[in-house]
């Protein structure tokens, strides 16, 4: 009798087990096909019945495949000399802004993106004062290369984060800056006068002349110290654009990364430890009394704020890395590529490169560029509004 009890226990726990794992798989599936299939589906549908409409949900992918196959076709397509590049740099963005109006909803994997170009409508979402809009999660990619800096930082820590960048890039500083600015620009004409032939490639000139800039005036270095640095970003960078369009399914890269992944992280550490380097041989000039204090630059005022007691104030060590990472790359990028534009629309348009150069000889003459006369350039620095301006907003339901 003992032993038919027994053996009918063991069944009953057999039974009891393969029914939990039949309930945990269904449970499992049913949420699948909600996440990818019936949740986008309803959200679709809700959009479309506000008058917001976009393309198609596609299973799994979303439309990051047609945002990618557009991409690949533009670049394929010769670039005129022209300044409407709009449907060249964000096609997926000019077709689709055609096709559905300005709002409209697009699908980065099964996760919904209200894009905007309304201006009024723009301008609530970037005022934002009672955070009703929240920033996105970043991309692994993206998080690889600024982690949750200054752009992707939110609440308390972008108040840190916010008032640390105000006091390092205010208008006294920025004063300070200036001569450190004109001697980088004197390093490069004089890079000039060895070039051979009559060609100079502007792009990349411009790249390391912005590198020199912030690695002077942001971290009291050299670009030759930061040269690495922004090199290993720049490559992190390539890889972050060549895997935008990508969605991969949440968690998979814990157990199997491909190929841009595995060196994507390899580059992340890499910066890391670089950006750490820079950090360690600052405190030990403070450390050995070559400064007073940590500096009064952006790393010095990071530094500061990495070993306050006021935890309001206070920074990890994580937040001062991806701040760095941050301005390595935001400002780099953002400079030359504001340079190098200008520099094709001067070459484009002569009469306006011939009253600029006039404007900047009647301001200065042979002085060199200083904060009062900057602030006298009308012509240089008129500024125009940005047409094609597309805002996107991720969010859940």
């Amino acid at each position: 009798m003992g032993s038919i009890a027994a053996d009918s226990t063991v069944v009953l726990l057999q039974s009891i087990a393969t029914t939990a794992t039949i309930l945990l798989v269904l449970a499992a599936f049913i949420k699948v096909v909600y996440f990818l299939w019936w949740n986008p589906l309803r959200v679709q549908r809700m959009m479309v019945g506000q008058g917001v409409l976009g393309p198609q949900y596609q299973l799994i992918f979303g439309n990051t495949r047609q945002a990618s196959q557009m991409n690949i076709a533009a670049l394929h397509k010769p670039l005129k000399l022209s300044d409407d590049v709009f449907q060249k740099v964000q096609p997926h963005i000019y077709t689709w802004t055609k096709a559905y109006g300005k709002n409209y909803i697009s699908w980065q994997g099964p996760e919904p993106t209200l894009n905007i170009s309304d201006t009024e409508m723009a301008k609530q979402v970037m005022n934002n004062k009672d955070d009703h809009f929240v920033k996105g999660k970043p991309t692994s990619f993206i998080k690889m290369m600024i982690g949750y800096g200054l752009v992707m930082a939110d609440g308390e820590n972008w108040v840190k984060q916010r008032n640390l960048a105000n006091h390092a890039f205010h208008g006294e500083s920025l004063k300070a800056m200036l001569p450190a600015m004109v001697d980088s620009v004197y390093l490069m004409l004089e890079r000039w006068k060895g070039i051979k032939g009559n060609d100079v490639e502007v792009f990349e000139e411009f790249r390391i002349l912005s590198s020199e800039v912030i690695s002077r005036t942001a971290f009291g270095s050299s670009y030759e110290e930061g040269r690495n640095i922004f090199h290993m970003i720049s490559q992190l960078a390539t890889l972050t654009v060549r895997n935008f369009h990508t969605w991969r399914i949440p968690g998979l890269s814990l157990l199997w990364r491909m190929a841009d992944e595995a060196e994507g992280y390899r580059l992340e550490k890499a910066i890391r430890a670089a950006i750490l380097d820079v950090v360690q041989k600052r405190e030990a000039q403070k450390n050995s009394g070559k400064m007073n204090g940590y500096g009064t630059d952006f790393l010095g005022l990071l530094l500061e704020a990495n070993h306050e007691d006021d935890g309001s104030k206070k920074i990890t060590i994580n937040t001062l890395v991806d701040e760095c990472k941050t301005f390595y790359f935001a400002g780099q990028e953002t400079t030359n590529t504001l340079l190098g534009w200008t520099m094709f629309h001067l070459a484009s348009h002569p009469y306006w490169q011939e009253e600029a150069r006039k404007e900047v000889v009647d301001v200065f003459g042979d002085l060199d560029p200083n904060f009062v006369g900057v602030a006298k350039l009308r012509t240089v620095i008129e500024q125009k509004s940005i047409p094609n301006t597309v805002y996107g907003i991720t969010f859940g339901v």
